[in-house]
């Protein structure tokens, strides 16, 4: 691209290389004219043809001059249309930025809305994740508080006897039971319920050895899990013989005693993989019950309960109703002479009735007694009757 003054040639334009390639065709000529001047001293011959020759080169030079200043000139109006269309171009460029801007702004604040939005949303659920948070915080504390009480054998006893007083208190009356009950040789009883005689009261036990089942529960490979079954197995033996030789006392409870286990799990151990050692209990007159098993065992001891108080008041009631027969003899002897006296005043009160239905019939003739129109009677024997003057 070549750059004359106001007007830049671009060798890519059709036009530009016509104008350049006249340019060097008369370049050539001017060289070829110089090159005949050199020659016209050797042959004065060839002046006249020459001069000839030149004029007509002169001519073709100012065709040349005219086609190059047409040139020109369609170059000058090639360069402004380039130049409109390239003004036209850029603000066609610069609207469709501005359309593309103002676009961008509108999706950038949609986008900043909907951001803003997710973020106080993602905000909420960040603020339920710590609430969540401090829940599970929370409840692993309880957790951990329970495993404490239950690692500790004087706190696991006395969780076992909350959960057994609430069972008892909602099954049984408050005057069915006692806990921490003192018996005749020393010992305390984790509760003693008040059963009639017989079989008189009988003794719960709270205090179950979690540890055994505990190892049960870590134990890791056949054997290891077969050795503490075995432990539990004795565990238990042993806390059943202390509970027959402590809570069965020969005139003053029961011929028996309950073992309450706080857990359904061991229950459910006990007497799928130990039923030997449930029998043991039973020999030793020791039952092992469950939540479950003793809600249904204290309901059975209330009906007995219930059955005892009743058969307590049997003398009771048949006084009453022995009362009830009198009364009842005399409320039916009071009817049959209220009976009588309102026969009595049936008859008086109809009796009132037939007089008052006379008296009211005579009434009535009264009233229409007419003297003129009466015949006279005939005068009895011995009377003189009236006449009218």
């Amino acid at each position: 691209m070549i750059r004359i003054g106001d007007v830049t040639l671009d060798f890519g334009d059709p036009l530009t290389l016509a104008f350049a390639i006249s340019l060097a065709a008369l370049v050539l000529l001017i060289v070829l004219v110089l090159s005949a001047l050199r020659t016209a001293n050797r042959s004065s011959r060839m002046v006249e043809p020459l001069a000839q020759h030149i004029g007509g080169l002169g001519r073709t030079v100012e065709s040349l001059g005219q086609g190059q200043e047409r040139l020109v000139g369609g170059l000058r109006h090639v360069s402004e249309m380039q130049a409109l269309a390239q003004a036209r171009m850029i603000e066609a460029i610069e609207r469709r930025l501005e359309d593309v801007q103002k676009g961008m702004s509108d999706t950038l604040h949609g986008t900043a809305t909907r951001t803003a939005r997710s973020l106080g949303e993602l905000q909420q659920k960040l603020e339920q994740i710590d609430r969540a948070q401090a829940k599970i915080e929370k409840l692993s504390g309880d957790v951990l508080s329970l495993q404490d009480i239950l690692s500790n054998k004087q706190t696991r006893g006395a969780f076992g006897e909350i959960q057994l007083g609430d069972i008892v208190a909602k099954a049984l009356p408050p005057d069915a039971y006692v806990f921490q009950a003192t018996l005749s040789n020393g010992k305390r009883a984790d509760c003693l319920i008040r059963l009639p005689n017989p079989p008189g009261p009988i003794v719960i036990d709270a205090k179950f050895p979690l540890e055994a089942y505990e190892a049960l529960v870590r134990a890791d490979g056949a054997e290891a899990r077969a050795r503490a079954l075995r432990d539990l197995g004795a565990a238990v033996r042993v806390h059943i013989k202390a509970i027959a030789e402590r809570y069965i006392i020969e005139g003053e409870t029961a011929d028996g005693a309950l073992m309450f286990l706080p857990s359904e799990a061991v229950y459910a151990e006990l007497h799928a993989r130990l039923p030997e050692v449930v029998r043991a209990g039973f020999d030793a007159r020791v039952w092992i019950v469950s939540p479950t098993t003793c809600m249904a065992t204290l309901n059975t001891m209330r009906a007995v309960m219930k059955d005892a108080r009743m058969r307590e008041q049997a003398g009771e009631i048949r006084r009453a109703l022995k009362q009830l027969h009198r009364d009842v003899g005399i409320i039916e002897e009071r009817a049959g002479k209220l009976e009588t006296h309102i026969r009595q005043a049936g008859e008086d009160v109809a009796g009132i009735l037939t007089a008052t239905a006379r008296a009211g019939k005579r009434a009535e003739r009264l009233d229409n007694f007419d003297f003129e129109e009466l015949a006279p009677e005939p005068a009895p024997s011995g009377v003189v009757p009236l006449q009218r003057p």
